[in-house]
């Protein structure tokens, strides 16, 4: 395993590129749809209580599912903003399409047909997007008619209603604004991918995080002064740091590509290397673990007893509720397995070590000391279980740790900040950097040919 050595500078980067003019014209267009973006975040939707909701917003925090949304759409959900729902529905149909497509023949076909399946597998992902767009926006509308949005703020129809006039008119008003935001985010993040620098909808994940972080630290520095404030920052500096050297960390491949001769000119020839991260999965499985641990206090909302409480319920009350002062174990330990056992089946699904190896081969390429076919896929596939398993350990620690960091420096309720987050913004803005990077040198390339 070597670590990449291009500690980039991210400034000067990004100073070369606005020397460049059709670089600083993508730049600034990405400038531009964040500024939307950001815009919408903030926009009340209709039909809600703008006062109530900051009030309640003040006492209360999202946890569970919740929290996961608002985390990605930047304090949008907790606002009831026009977007609320965030990036999340395009998030998980992007997964789950990616997923169908290695079960399923059809989608299967499409993922092997180059750029018009491409095309299609990317409008199957907007279709589920708008679908999942719309449970969100049902059950979240349905939680802040009722209170549950806010649980422990005591808001609810009685008190401080977040919608005054839940009228069946004004409900479907909203859900309807808020599945539309999402499609609009969409827009958006692919306007950023075909204009801008980078992955529109990474670039805009990574915006609605880093746009938590500053009110996060200054309520913190309000409630409980500077050196709290201090040890927050420090803690997200430490985990950012070694989210980063992991991150790229990676084992090289070399692949030799064989000359062809045809008449006179010769083709081919030269050698390649094939990167295979230690973080293959990046953060997919950790979201997936949170979700799938959300389940048990689900199905206790919808079939327990609060007046009498079966004995399931008190278990699951006691043992996997996320929302306690200080997780139990059992909650620790089901999320590291969960996180291992996810890692190693994303990777498995995303990286297929058979088809890779044909491709090598049907490009008149060979691994060095390895014949082609059966033996180097079993190559790959030795090397991607040896990186898998640090590489799931080192999600799961980054998971779990960053809550207990945060917990003993005094801050675990105080800063609602996760390791998830910090692996998102870690991996998107290393990924933003390295295609500026990697378009500042076409430019150069291209100006001398010139």
């Amino acid at each position: 395993m070597t670590s990449d050595p291009s500690q980039i500078r991210v400034l000067n980067v990004f100073v070369q590129a606005f020397q460049a003019p059709d670089l600083r014209k993508k730049l600034l267009f990405s400038g531009a749809m964040i500024a939307l973006f950001r815009l919408g975040s903030n926009l009340p939707a209709p039909g809600i209580s703008e006062q109530n909701v900051r009030y309640c917003s003040g006492l209360s925090r999202s946890t569970g599912v919740f929290a996961i949304v608002n985390l990605l759409s930047g304090n949008s959900l907790l606002h009831l903003t026009v977007f609320a729902i965030g990036i999340l529905p395009y998030i998980t149909a992007s997964i789950i399409v990616q997923m169908l497509s290695q079960v399923m023949p059809r989608l299967d076909r499409l993922r092997k047909e180059g750029r018009a399946g491409q095309a299609k597998l990317t409008q199957y992902t907007r279709y589920v997007s708008v679908g999942l767009g719309l449970v969100y926006a049902v059950v979240y509308v349905q939680a802040a008619r009722t209170g549950a949005a806010f649980p422990g703020s005591g808001c609810g129809p009685g008190f401080r209603p977040l919608i005054p006039d839940p009228s069946p008119v004004t409900l479907l008003t909203m859900v309807i604004t808020m599945v539309s935001g999402t499609a609009v985010i969409m827009w958006m993040g692919e306007l950023i991918t075909d204009r801008g620098v980078g992955n529109g909808m990474s670039v805009l994940m990574f915006t609605s995080i880093l746009a938590v972080i500053p009110g996060e630290i200054q309520r913190i520095y309000a409630v409980k002064g500077w050196f709290y404030a201090a040890a927050a920052i420090l803690v997200i500096i430490a985990v950012t740091t070694f989210i980063v050297f992991i991150e790229q960390g990676q084992r090289r491949i070399r692949v030799q590509y064989s000359r062809r001769v045809s008449g006179r000119r010769e083709y081919g020839g030269g050698s390649a290397f094939i990167p295979v991260k230690v973080n293959q999965a990046g953060v997919v499985p950790v979201i997936f673990a949170s979700s799938l641990l959300q389940v048990p206090q689900l199905a206790v909302s919808m079939f327990g007893n609060s007046r009498d409480p079966q004995g399931w319920v008190t278990w699951i009350d006691r043992n996997l509720d996320p929302a306690l002062l200080v997780p139990p174990y059992v909650y620790f330990l089901a999320f590291f397995i969960l996180i291992l056992g996810f890692t190693f089946f994303y990777v498995s699904v995303t990286f297929n070590p058979d088809e890779l190896s044909d491709s090598i081969r049907n490009h008149g390429g060979f691994v060095p000391g390895m014949r082609p076919g059966t033996p180097t896929s079993a190559l790959f596939r030795y090397v991607l279980n040896r990186l898998t398993v640090p590489g799931s350990i080192y999600l799961a620690l980054v998971a779990m740790l960053t809550p207990v960091a945060l917990d003993m420096a005094g801050l675990g309720q105080d800063l609602q900040f996760s390791g998830v987050s910090l692996l998102i913004m870690a991996g998107v803005g290393l990924d933003t950097v390295k295609q500026v990077q990697g378009q500042l040198e076409q430019h150069s390339y291209r100006g001398f040919l010139r």
